[in-house]
C-alpha cells in the first residue's frame, strides 16, 4: 500500500517491478506471437475463413473471461493468481512449440491444429487474469490523487509492448522458424511471472477478506440496492465508452482497408501505423496528468470526439481522394490516422481508470470483472459491425459508422461523466471523491 506523503514518482517507481515492467514483457511476447497466428493456421491446414475466425477467441474470452478470473482472484489473491496463470501460459507456449513445429515441417494433422487452438484459449484466459489482477491491485496501491496517472501508465506499457513486440517477433522469425514466436512469448512470460512472484506484495487476499467481512455486516436489502446502483452507473458510463473500445478494435481492420481504397500498399499502411504509435505513446503521461488534475471527462470526452472525427475524416478522404496520386493518398490516410491516434493516446488507461472509479472498495475485483465483461461485449460486436456493413456497402461506410458511434459516445460521456467520476484537482482527489 501507499505510504502517506509518498511522491507520485516514487509510487510509480515502486510499482514498476511488480506491475509495469511485467506488463510490458507480457505484451511484447503476446504482440510478437499474435500476428504470426493466422500464418501458422494456414500452414497447419486451416482454411482462410477458419484462420480469420481464430481471432475471435480473444474477443470471446474478453466477454466470458473476466467474471471467472475475478472469482479466482478473490478466492486465492492477486499474486497467486498471476503467478499460476503465468506459469500455465509459459508451459502452454513451450508445449505448443514442441507439438506444432513438426506440423510445419511435415504433414499437418488434426492434433497440430488442435494444439494451436488450445494455446490460443490458454493465452486468452491468462490475459484476463493478468489484466484484472493488476487492475484490482493498482486500485488499492495507487492513491486517489494519482490514480489516473498510474492506470494510464499501465495502459502505456501495453501500447509500448504492442510496438516492440512485432519488431522482436520479426527478429526471431528471421531464424526461419515461425514457431519460435512461442519461445519468445514463453521467455517474456517467464521473466514477467518471476518478477510478479518476487516483487508483488502478498496479503491482498487477507485484506479483501477483512473488507468482505465488514461488508457482510451490512443488511442484505441495502447491499442489493447498492449493487444495482453501482451496476447502473457502470452501464451508463459504458454506453459512452463502448464506442471507444469498438473503434480500437476496428482500427486494425478499417484503416488498412481504407488505405487500400486509397491505392496504398502494405508498406505505406504499416508506416502510418508506426507513426501513429509514436503519437499514442507520447500522450500517455500528459493524459494521466490531465485526468488527475481536470477530471475524467476532460480526457474521455476529447478521446471519443477526436477519434470519431478522425474516422469520419478518413472515410470521406478515402471516398474522394483515391485517384489523386500517391502523395495525396498518403496524406489522406496519415492525417486522419494521426487524429485517431491522438484521441486513442488521450484515452490511454481511461477504461481501467473508470472501472476503478466506479467500483466500491468492498468487492472491487468482482465489480471490475463485470465492467470488463460489459466492455468486452463491445469489442466482440465491433468486427461484426464492420462485417455486416461491408456486406451491403463500401468499407468507407463502416469507417464513417465507427466515427459516428464515437462522436455519439463523446456527447453521452460529456453528459454523464461529471456526475459519477472525480471532477479533478488534487484536493478533491486526495479525499477520495470517487463514487463508493
Amino acid at each position: 500500500m501507499t505510504s502517506a506523503g509518498e511522491s507520485p514518482a516514487r509510487v510509480l517507481r515502486r510499482l514498476a517491478p511488480s506491475v509495469y515492467v511485467p506488463t510490458l514483457l507480457e505484451f511484447i511476447g503476446q504482440s510478437a506471437l499474435l500476428p504470426v497466428v493466422p500464418l501458422l493456421a494456414l500452414q497447419l491446414g486451416f482454411a482462410v475463413p477458419q484462420a480469420a475466425a481464430l481471432a475471435l477467441v480473444l474477443g470471446v474470452f474478453s466477454v466470458l473471461g473476466p467474471i471467472p478470473a475475478g472469482r479466482l482472484i478473490e478466492r486465492v489473491g492477486a499474486r497467486p493468481a498471476l503467478v499460476v496463470s503465468g506459469a500455465v501460459l509459459v508451459a502452454a507456449d513451450g508445449a505448443a512449440f514442441v507439438v506444432i513445429t513438426p506440423g510445419l515441417t511435415g504433414a499437418p494433422e488434426a492434433s497440430h491444429r488442435a494444439a494451436l487452438l488450445a494455446v490460443l484459449v490458454v493465452i486468452a484466459a491468462c490475459t484476463q487474469v493478468w489484466k484484472l489482477g493488476r487492475q484490482a491491485y493498482l486500485g488499492s496501491a495507487l492513491p486517489p490523487a494519482m490514480r489516473a496517472r498510474g492506470m494510464t501508465l499501465f495502459g502505456g506499457m501495453i501500447r509500448i509492448g504492442q510496438v516492440i513486440g512485432p519488431l522482436a517477433g520479426a527478429a526471431v522469425l528471421a531464424t526461419g522458424h515461425d514457431t519460435a514466436a512461442f519461445l519468445l512469448y514463453a521467455g517474456t512470460g517467464a521473466l514477467a511471472t518471476v518478477m510478479v512472484a518476487v516483487f508483488l506484495p502478498p496479503g491482498e487476499r487477507a485484506r479483501q477478506g477483512a473488507v468482505a467481512g465488514v461488508a457482510r455486516s451490512v443488511r442484505t436489502p441495502l447491499r442489493r440496492r447498492l449493487d444495482r446502483a453501482v451496476l447502473a452507473r457502470m452501464v451508463r458510463v459504458g454506453l459512452g465508452i463502448a464506442p471507444v473500445m469498438m473503434s480500437r478494435v476496428n482500427r486494425p481492420v478499417v484503416v488498412p482497408l481504407l488505405g487500400a481504397a486509397l491505392g496504398l500498399d502494405a508498406a505505406a499502411v504499416s508506416l502510418v501505423f508506426g507513426i501513429s504509435a509514436l503519437v499514442e505513446i507520447a500522450m500517455v503521461v500528459p493524459a494521466g496528468t490531465l485526468m488527475d488534475r481536470r477530471g475524467r471527462a476532460a480526457v474521455a470526452v476529447p478521446c471519443a470526439l477526436v477519434m470519431g472525427a478522425g474516422y469520419v475524416l478518413l472515410a470521406v478522404a478515402a471516398a474522394t481522394l483515391g485517384e489523386r496520386g500517391p502523395g495525396t493518398a498518403m496524406a489522406a490516410l496519415l492525417l486522419p490516422s494521426l487524429l485517431i491516434a491522438l484521441g486513442n493516446g488521450l484515452g490511454a488507461g481511461i477504461v481501467m481508470t473508470l472501472g476503478i472509479d466506479l467500483s466500491p472498495v468492498h468487492g472491487r475485483t468482482g465489480y471490475l470483472a463485470w465492467w470488463n465483461t460489459l466492455l468486452g461485449t463491445g469489442s466482440v460486436l465491433a468486427p461484426l459491425l464492420v462485417s455486416a456493413i461491408t456486406l451491403v456497402a463500401p468499407v468507407t461506410v463502416a469507417g464513417a459508422a465507427t466515427g459516428a458511434l464515437c462522436l455519439a459516445g463523446g456527447a453521452w460521456l460529456a453528459r454523464v461523466l461529471p456526475g459519477v467520476t472525480p471532477a479533478g484537482g488534487t484536493r478533491g482527489a486526495a479525499r477520495g471523491t470517487a463514487p463508493r
